[in-house]
């Protein structure tokens, strides 16, 4: 049984590694999208082709087999997911306060 797809949260760091990826590239293989992450780390083409399958899942990506291997091209767009973001550091810190974000933010404190 299939279960159904999770948009409701930001995708976990390594499948927005992969995300972050194909923005650059607009449109990739599974073969591309791992060239293109070679520079930052290596990974196994099993696992770029499991994330770019979750990414699918969740909705962030499109993909077609216009031959042999899926074609893969983002379905989110950069600055959609980061809205989805700020509202959840918003609804889940803030109280969905943007300003009360802002005094945070604007407040001296210790560093971590």
């Amino acid at each position: 049984m299939r279960r159904p797809a999770r948009t409701h949260s930001l995708p976990p760091p390594l499948e927005l590694t992969c995300l972050q990826a194909l923005w650059r590239l607009g449109e990739g293989t599974v073969h591309d999208v791992r060239r293109a992450l070679s520079k930052e780390r290596v990974l196994a083409y099993t696992t770029v082709m499991t994330l770019l399958d979750r990414l699918e899942k969740r909705g962030c990506v499109t993909r077609r087999k216009p031959g042999r291997s899926y074609m893969y091209r983002p379905k989110l767009s950069r600055d959609a997911l980061r809205q989805h973001a700020l509202k959840q550091l918003l609804d889940g810190f803030f109280d969905g306060s943007a300003d009360a974000l802002l005094r945070y933010l604007r407040e001296p404190r210790a560093k971590i």
